[in-house]
């Protein structure tokens, strides 16, 4: 997200009277939930994407990473031209932008096309993102901020839970006959009346000592993924050719680059994209890990469920969405008690439980599937995914405060930005080994077994290393500290930190 130390308003910004505050508070938190049910809204319409404009494995898989890259790439530097030129200007911008990009995907004609948009749309989501919690800093004095952020997780909760049941039944209604079009389509009329009571009654903020951009630092880190990304995804409709090895290794070089240039950057100027001084705090080093591994096993889990209920199971969207609301329920639930109760009293052993549970959890979901088969009801469901939803809900709430702990009061912002950023690189990367975990068995069963037993395999075999990686987040969280130090100390205020991390976990 964007910068908490760069977020205050510039000297002599007007005050907003109540009203007005209120109203733009409605608007930026309108386009938040909007951002995140376009995300979760996805997934669930895959399938109907893949039967109906006959698209490839390969790009269904960039239809859900595309969209994480390029948010990726473009979280920091969002936020930093919200500091420069105007967090007002950029959020229009980056509303604008994002209707548009979900008319081009409502409007696409080819899987290419789709795949095209949604990377624009994940572009203009890095412009509008990091804008509202900074729009929302400058806008409310601090003793209103608590109850502000409060809201702000609440839009969070509802729009993890609303956007796959929105999905299923705008799906499976075919309004129109436009199949899968609607998901998208419903973006434009909330981007629009956004768009002009945003200029009315957002008013503009920018930061006194903002940073530099560093367009250079974004380009290497977009280049390095896709390096790595495009013959993950690709290589196995393509038998593994050569290229794809030299690729994948050319990415190690192009990250070596990324670390050279931006210690150069770093002495020239102070306005690095990464600040690599952070990688000397031993908590958030290992923090960093962890999240990116994290993000990487959401990202293959979550693919490859929606793949096994639709296209395995044979069951329709509506059916899949109510199957994972006792995730999502759990996830809230386990979310609050962490923060609440359990990690003041038990500190770090909360997040490392909550790794071993949700492994336990992806554990029984693969013996269920083995057991049931085909014949897997929804309700025999349900308890893997309470047992997840709850190991998950105990790792994102606590999380950011560990890595950030005993991060310098100084460097918290660009701590914070860097957190989101390698959540969704990872999410990107774990979509891509989609392709490797799933694909492969399913390439492999299809032609013995038929479809539905060839998905079922596939789905036990990927849920098998996504248990793996929880154990190896498990082992990593031993370089956390065992208890995160207070806020005051850490430099960060604690609902920035609260809605940040709950925004990543939707992502």
């Amino acid at each position: 997200m964007t910068s908490t130390e760069t977020s205050q308003p510039g000297p002599g910004m007007p005050s907003i009277p109540d009203r007005r505050r209120w109203f733009a508070l409605a608007i930026v938190m309108t386009a938040a939930f909007m951002d995140l049910v376009d995300v979760t809204i996805v997934n669930i319409a895959i399938p109907s994407i893949q039967r109906h404009e006959g698209a490839s494995f390969s790009q269904i898989q960039w239809i859900t990473a595309g969209y994480a890259l390029a948010f990726a790439a473009g979280l920091i530097t969002g936020g930093r031209l919200g500091d420069i030129h105007g967090r007002k200007r950029v959020f229009l911008i980056g509303i604008g932008g994002f209707t548009l990009a979900s008319a081009l995907c409502g409007l696409a004609a080819t899987p290419e096309m789709l795949v095209g948009a949604r990377i624009l749309q994940g572009a203009m989501a890095a412009l509008m993102v990091p804008q509202v919690l900074a729009i929302v800093h400058a806008t409310f004095p601090a003793h209103e901020r608590g109850k502000v952020f409060g809201l702000f997780g609440a839009v969070v909760g509802l729009g993890a839970v609303s956007g796959p049941l929105l999905g299923a039944l705008l799906t499976e209604w075919n309004l129109f006959g436009l199949e899968w079009r609607p998901i998208f389509l419903i973006n434009l009329p909330v981007g629009v009346a956004g768009l002009i009571l945003g200029r009315r009654f957002i008013t503009e903020s920018r930061a006194p000592y903002a940073l530099k951009l560093d367009l250079v630092g974004v380009a290497l880190v977009t280049l390095g993924l896709l390096m790595l990304l495009y013959p993950l995804t690709r290589g196995r409709e393509l038998g593994w050719p050569v290229w794809g090895y030299v690729s994948m290794g050319g990415a190690l070089v192009v990250g070596g680059a990324l670390v050279a240039y931006e210690r150069r950057k770093a002495a020239r100027d102070g306005s690095p994209l990464i600040e690599l001084s952070l990688f000397r705090v031993k908590s958030f080093a290992a923090g960093i890990a962890v999240q990116t591994v994290f993000g990487i096993a959401l990202g293959i889990f979550f693919l490859v469920w929606t793949l096994y209920m639709q296209f395995g199971l044979g069951w329709g969207p509506l059916r899949a969405g109510l199957t994972g609301v006792p995730f999502s329920i759990a996830v809230s639930v386990a979310a609050g008690v962490s923060v609440q109760k359990l990690v003041p009293r038990f500190g770090r052993g909360v997040l490392q439980a909550g790794a071993l549970v949700m492994a336990a959890g992806l554990g029984l979901y693969i013996w269920e599937s083995e057991r049931y088969g085909l014949a897997i009801a929804s309700w025999q469901m349900a308890l893997p995914l309470v047992v997840m939803g709850a190991g998950m809900g105990l790792i994102v709430a606590p999380l950011t405060d560990a890595i950030l702990s005993e991060v310098p009061r100084e460097h918290a912002g660009s701590a914070s930005g860097l957190i989101s950023t390698v959540q969704q690189m990872g999410n990107a990367l774990g979509l891509g080994l989609v392709s490797v975990v799933f694909f492969g068995v399913v390439d492999e069963r299809i032609v013995s077994a038929g479809a539905g037993p060839a998905f079922v395999d596939g789905f036990q075999h990927a849920v098998g290393w996504v248990a793996g990686v929880m154990v190896v987040i498990f082992l990593l969280m031993f370089a956390l500290p065992r208890r995160a130090a207070g806020h005051a100390e850490g430099g960060v205020d604690e609902p920035v930190v609260a809605a940040e991390k709950e925004a990543a976990l939707v992502h």
